[in-house]
């Protein structure tokens, strides 16, 4: 009897260690850096020859308590309907981005920063060419005059960064902003005037410190989701490396297709260098603790007299899964749903058309629970059967224990018996809940990575499905469903099991006060539907005219 109590027990605390695995992975700390006083010549290529490396420069990335005497660099700022940047005269660098269209957490007066280079955080996009007398991502451009903005009517707005003319070469750097999007063109315009062949290679990198650009607040810490690089390539499909990785040794792979991306939870920032073109990816860590992830592209020759170009572009936005394919191959994949993306992926695809129907993503989440319940109905109508038979049973086990209680074999025995003549599996309750398990994860991965739920009000005082509720009422409700739900269910004759049974609905609540308020209403509606499954289900059986729990030709029990 109490074996049979116990695989319950330990398969939904099996649940319960699985989900709580998943979540401290998906929101391990990152490693964290202080940005103050360390260098930035993060990303130096292998050299065309001896001495065509890209230049050690000549001042660091610092505070700005620490910069007080050094000369302000010029900036300019580009808006256009989606962004708002500031680009440095530095290398034509992007060192500040906001998204428009998305709110900060911590103030959703203002727009969500994802480049940034304060004392708080250091997050660039960089670029520039290889080569003896090329600009790379310390020469000084000369800037357009005054800020720049997108006109109404205006589609594109193009950027002509020129660069100083050394040997006589002249660059250009022209980066061009698109109305409606998050991609930004990043082009090198390359005139050889000597009279021999001029060879080069251009690099795209990201500069950034090891920490989360934010993060909810929480007993928890808030959700800290994977930070860090990510490459893609055709053969060896998406891949994370962690900064802890970065500290160990340098990532470097080259390909002739693929993308390098820094990743952040809802967001990705990528270079996107042409398709057919050899890129070698790299990593690396500055002396100074800043992290580097990058690509140099194939080496290009420009004959005198000539003209080439080099680009790559440059997506820096949300994780919009919708979107993402069609900017590149395998860029939906910065939404990592792991091992369940074969479950999760269509949980989000029927998510989404939901929603387009209902135009909230609450409500769109509390059809798919009562779809995913509908699913299952044949399967929890056999667990819900099975434990509303044990239930009936509970008295006689506990005559059985009484009786038994110190011939355990016998008491087996005598279960079995029991058992085979009700006709009543004991694993019955258990083993649909198991199937279901896979399910339940992926949904929780879905809404948890889903940049759709960001800042998605439901209805009243749940104004954003991917916090927690400020209230706290929802997991409120959901603890006390589950108290209902096991009031449902058999009774344990162990005391000490059934303490232990009746402490869960305790141990979920309290964890479930800093889940993001879209999990905990797909918790809450999968409840109250299982509350009313099992209720009606229970009453069925109990007063449906079953026989008697007490077998005529049994006068022990």
């Amino acid at each position: 009897m109490e074996q049979r109590r116990l695989i319950p027990l330990v398969i939904f605390v099996m649940s319960l260690v699985i989900l709580w695995t998943h979540w401290g992975e998906y929101n391990r700390p990152a490693a964290t850096t202080q940005p103050a006083a360390v260098s930035s010549a993060a990303f130096t290529p292998e050299p065309l020859a001896a001495d065509d490396s890209v230049p050690t420069p000549d001042h660091a990335i610092t505070s700005p308590a620490a910069t007080t005497n050094l000369p302000a660099v010029p900036r300019i700022k580009v808006e256009t309907d989606m962004i708002r940047a500031e680009i440095s005269a530095e290398g034509g660098n992007i060192v500040r981005l906001e998204l428009l269209k998305h709110r900060s957490s911590e103030n959703p007066e203002n727009a969500f920063i994802i480049f940034d280079d304060g004392a708080a955080h250091v997050f660039e996009a960089e670029s520039g060419l290889l080569g003896a007398n090329l600009p790379n991502h310390r020469t000084l451009f000369e800037l357009p005059d005054g800020d720049q903005t997108l006109a109404n009517g205006q589609d594109k707005l193009v950027l002509r960064l020129k660069a100083p003319v050394a040997g006589n070469v002249s660059v250009t750097k022209v980066m061009t902003f698109t109305r409606g999007s998050y991609l930004v063109d990043v082009a090198y315009e390359i005139r050889n005037e000597n009279a021999d062949p001029l060879a080069t290679q251009a690099y795209f990198q990201f500069l950034r410190d090891g920490n989360p650009i934010e993060k909810s607040g929480g007993f928890f810490g808030g959700v800290r989701t994977f930070t860090g690089p990510a490459f893609y390539t055709d053969e060896d499909k998406f891949q994370k490396v962690s900064f802890g990785d970065i500290d160990k040794n340098k990532t470097k792979f080259t390909a002739d297709n693929g993308w390098v991306a820094m990743v952040q939870h809802y967001f990705v920032s990528a270079w996107l260098p042409p398709q057919g073109v050899s890129r070698e990816f790299r990593t690396s860590k500055t002396a100074g603790g800043l992290y580097t992830a990058g690509a140099v592209l194939a080496p290009v020759t420009i004959e005198p007299g000539a003209t080439e170009q080099v680009e790559a572009r440059l997506y820096v936005g949300p994780q919009d899964q919708n979107k993402l394919e069609e900017i590149a191959p395998g860029l939906k994949l910065v939404v990592d749903y792991g091992v369940l993306t074969l479950i999760a992926a269509p949980l989000f695809w029927l998510l989404s058309l939901l929603y387009s129907l209902t135009g909230n993503w609450g409500w769109a989440i509390i059809l798919v629970t009562i779809i995913i319940k509908a699913i299952f109905f044949p399967l929890s109508a056999t667990s819900y059967k099975s434990m509303a038979r044990m239930r009936m049973l509970a008295p006689r086990m506990q005559r059985l224990k009484e009786l038994y209680g110190d011939d355990k074999a016998k008491m087996q025995q005598e279960m079995m018996n029991i058992y085979r003549t009700e006709k009543i599996n004991p694993l019955g309750g258990c083993l649909p809940i198991v199937v279901q398990i896979p399910v339940f994860l992926a949904l929780y991965w879905v809404l948890l990575g889903s940049v759709e739920m960001r800042q998605a009000p439901w209805l009243g005082w749940i104004q954003d499905l991917s916090v927690r509720d400020p209230y706290f009422i929802l997991p409120l409700i959901m603890g006390a469903s589950m108290l209902i739900q096991t009031k449902l269910n058999p009774s344990p004759p162990d005391p000490m099991q059934a303490k232990i049974m009746m402490a869960m609905p305790i141990v979920f609540t309290f964890m479930f006060l800093w889940f993001p308020s879209g999990l905990v209403l797909y918790w809450v509606v999968n409840n109250l539907l299982s509350i009313a499954q099992q209720w009606q289900i229970t009453r069925m059986i109990e007063h449906g005219g079953k026989k008697s729990a007490k077998p005529a030709n049994d006068p022990k029990i």
